[in-house]
């Protein structure tokens, strides 16, 4: 998976999120809370962190995250690190996660790294914001999903990256994953590769307080 790539999906996810927004018109909270909200109204809290530093990928894929601007640690907390970035004078703070496991089916298929985010934009007022990097190219048409805490959350997809399809519930969905110890993402690629990620929420509640604090300032 590319830097560009990474950086693409989550610097366009509010006219991404927008644009499901649209396609869920029949769905009034998407349209109005955060679909609407992703560019406009809200969409990436106190355990010390380790000084860990993340291996190259995620860094990578962090300072895509950022805009390309240097993106600064702030704490490593269990699978998830925690970043704070200012590209183009606007404050961008998001958790970022790697699978515990991923599995395809057909086994052992090549696929690009899959990463996880939860973000913060307070210019964007997007508070929170869940994305997927799934790695590869997802097939039209097909579900994805997001499983955590007893519940299925369809994504919205569009080229390797996800979105929650109705953002009325992706509150309800980050308050699942700050106390179910992981999350699963199933997709299918173009290809027709089926794939599963497991994430483990292992410090994510920890990552978004102090995300919170920091975001604040």
């Amino acid at each position: 998976m590319s830097v560009r790539r990474i950086l693409t999906v989550l610097m366009a996810s509010g006219v991404m999120c927008g644009a499901a927004g649209l396609a869920q018109a029949q769905n009034a909270a998407p349209a109005t809370q955060k679909a609407a909200a992703k560019p406009a109204a809200a969409t990436p809290q106190a355990a010390k962190p380790s000084p860990a530093k993340p291996d190259t990928k995620p860094a990578a894929a962090a300072a895509a995250a950022a805009g390309n601007a240097e993106p600064t640690l702030i704490g490593q907390f269990g699978s998830w690190g925690a970043y704070t970035a200012t590209p183009n004078g606007k404050k961008v703070c998001f958790a970022l996660a790697k699978p515990s496991s991923s599995k395809t089916n057909p086994p052992n298929r090549p696929r690009d790294p899959a990463y996880a985010f939860v973000s913060t934009r307070p210019a964007e007022k997007v508070t929170n914001e869940v994305s997927v990097m799934i790695g590869y190219a997802v097939k039209p048409g097909s579900e994805s999903t997001l499983e955590v805490g007893g519940s299925s959350y369809a994504m919205y997809t569009q080229g390797d990256g996800l979105w929650i399809k109705n953002a009325a519930e992706e509150e309800r969905m980050v308050e699942a994953m700050r106390k179910s110890p992981d999350l699963v993402v199933k997709g299918v690629s173009a290809k027709g590769t089926e794939t599963t990620d497991t994430f483990s929420t292992k410090g994510l509640a920890q990552a978004l307080d102090r995300l919170a604090q920091d975001c604040r300032r």
